[in-house]
């Protein structure tokens, strides 16, 4: 049998395949940011994989960036996932959720409640987003978090790690890629402070060790993930030294006993990350990016992963798992409507028959 088809577990997470669903921003949620029966069917179709990580979703109001994405912080949205949860365990699947707080990644266009935007320092980054109704905007200017409020958004991710098992979920990932809050936390380019959660290496880690810390304690080291792209620069991200950054951060997290590492692998002038990983990671890891069925299965086979995950391969293709298993033919996906609001390019793509 492949690889890709032998149970696996990570941390309290018994996967009945090696095959993992990435986390992806598909633009769906509802009115008070909640998710709604498009979701419910959405990640209900995809439950044959061993593991389906969700789309990222924020742990407060300040962590929205994008519009229409949800959150974990309300009655409704809880129970919005609560119901993705059911769906997917009537499947026999398992679903972890990602909390994504986008930190300065954000414009006001795209937070109509009036909450902040926030990161560790008071930089702008110099990247775009998009808005309804307006398109492309410049992102704006963030407010630099005091040391006593970079505590309290320590608590709002772990209430949200509470709030996704009081959902249902069976265990949270941490987003800590793509430029928002934790890799700017990181960073040496977004983290100008001069308290304890800035400057040294040691400093510029505190953050996200703490944010692991507080949802592990909550709910079980062995049910929190961690997803990284060390070297990567989306949103306007660079780090002096992400070798230095990340060898000390997976080294102290390795300790925790986390469930996963999620590493998005890439190699960039600065630091090859996969390399990075297998240096420094001690603990199960899930590989992703450029991945089909071969060379995902030579990977498990070859023990550089515990298990492999795949993105836009199940947006056309709910089924994924079934059809590397047969070997049928993948479909495409309709690029247009991956973030446009509404069923199509959503849930209307067909298993193969």
């Amino acid at each position: 049998m492949s690889p890709l088809f032998t149970p696996v577990r990570l941390g309290a997470l018994n996967l009945r395949n090696a095959i993992a669903m990435s986390p992806m921003t598909r633009s769906r949620a509802g009115a008070r940011d909640e998710p709604t029966e498009l979701h419910v069917e959405y990640y209900r179709q995809r439950a044959g994989a061993g593991l389906i990580v969700t789309e990222g979703v924020q742990p407060s109001p300040d962590g929205k960036g994008y519009c229409r994405t949800p959150g974990i912080y309300s009655p409704a949205q809880i129970e919005g996932w609560r119901r993705v949860a059911e769906a997917v365990h009537a499947e026999s699947g398992l679903v972890v959720m990602q909390l994504m707080h986008c930190g300065r990644v954000a414009s006001r266009l795209n937070k109509p409640d009036g909450s902040d935007i926030v990161a560790p320092s008071a930089v702008t980054a110099k990247a775009e987003i998009f808005a309804e109704g307006h398109g492309l905007v410049p992102l704006d200017p963030p407010r630099a978090l005091s040391t006593d409020e970079v505590g309290q958004v320590v608590q709002d991710y772990r209430q949200a790690a509470l709030n996704a098992r009081a959902a249902g979920m069976d265990g949270v990932e941490l987003h800590c890629s793509s430029g928002y809050l934790p890799m700017q936390f990181l960073s040496s380019n977004t983290n100008l402070r001069d308290d304890r959660y800035g400057g040294s290496v040691e400093n510029r880690i505190r953050f996200v060790m703490e944010c692991l810390t507080a949802m592990g304690e909550a709910i079980g080291f062995d049910r929190v993930g961690l997803r990284v792209c060390p070297g990567f620069g989306y949103n306007d991200i660079d780090d002096a030294d992400p070798a230095e950054t990340y060898g000390l951060l997976f080294d102290r997290a390795s300790a925790l006993g986390l469930a996963y590492l999620h590493l998005v692998r890439r190699s960039f002038p600065k630091v090859d990350n996969f390399a990075l990983t297998r240096a420094h990671w001690r603990g199960p890891l899930i590989l992703n990016n450029e991945l089909d069925g071969a060379s995902a299965a030579q990977a498990l086979r070859d023990g550089l992963a515990d298990a492999v995950s795949f993105g836009r391969p199940f947006i056309g293709n709910p089924d994924l798992v079934e059809r590397l298993r047969q070997g049928v033919p993948l479909s495409g996906y309709d690029q247009e409507r991956v973030y446009t609001p509404g069923p199509q390019g959503y849930i209307d793509y067909p298993a193969a028959t």
